[in-house]
């Protein structure tokens, strides 16, 4: 990847010890929370590599499990997620997963209701110095850094979609800085992900919400400020 700043190189502002052990597990955790919309109640959490040898002694368990209660690299709560999770009601499991992956700091994540509704899986790595990438969303092969605001459009694959997702945004004066796309098979499901600079606006997603193809919208935001407990 590219770095954007020095604080690409020594990563973020974080509780400790490690920025790919931690920060970058809280950021992907962060990920998932963001997309699925609100505190699932269940979270399987599947490290593989590096991830799986010491997640335990690296706090990688935790950070990850702060990500999924919104909690940013810095959130001092983070020692102590594992406590909060199951105060909050958020039941969790961590599995070791078998297989080549493409990087040693890897994690799959499955969150659902209790009763396994409104499933979401998503799988990132860690890259280092706090610095993520998401390469899978319910199945789709994608590639997100979680550097910029981000849209995940799930939709049909039909003629013109694209071209009305650009659109969209340049009508909001919105400039992309990165699309990735893909699907399941010809004219079947498929995701469409766009990091954008600058906020995502309102009259972004109420134009997108019009499309025909549309299955449905997320975003992914993590410079958004994390809620304390009073906030919730």
């Amino acid at each position: 990847m590219r770095f954007k700043d020095v604080f690409s190189i020594i990563g973020p502002v974080m509780v400790g010890p490690s920025s790919s052990h931690t920060a970058g597990a809280a950021r992907i955790g962060r990920s998932a929370r963001h997309l699925y919309g609100k505190q699932p109640e269940k979270a399987v959490i599947i490290f593989y590599g590096s991830f799986a040898a010491t997640y335990q002694g690296h706090g990688t368990d935790r950070a990850i499990v702060g990500g999924l209660l919104d909690y940013d690299t810095d959130d001092s709560r983070i020692p102590m997620a594992l406590d909060y999770a199951k105060q909050s009601g958020l039941e969790v499991s961590f599995e070791e997963g078998r297989g080549i992956v493409r990087h040693p700091n890897t994690a799959k994540l499955i969150l659902s209701d209790r009763d396994g509704g409104s499933e979401l899986t998503m799988t990132g790595i860690s890259i280092g110095g706090g610095n993520i990438e998401i390469i899978e969303i319910n199945g789709f092969n994608i590639k997100m850094t979680g550097i910029y605001p981000t849209l995940v459009i799930q939709h049909y694959d039909s003629p013109g979609v694209l071209a009305y997702v650009t659109q969209a945004l340049s009508l909001e004066g919105t400039n992309i800085a990165h699309m990735s796309v893909d699907r399941k098979n010809r004219s079947g499901n498929a995701i469409t992900v766009v990091e954008i600079d600058g906020e995502i606006k309102e009259g972004i997603l109420e134009r997108i919400a019009q499309m025909d193809a549309l299955i449905s919208v997320g975003i992914i935001d993590l410079s958004q400020e994390t809620q304390t407990e009073e906030q919730k």
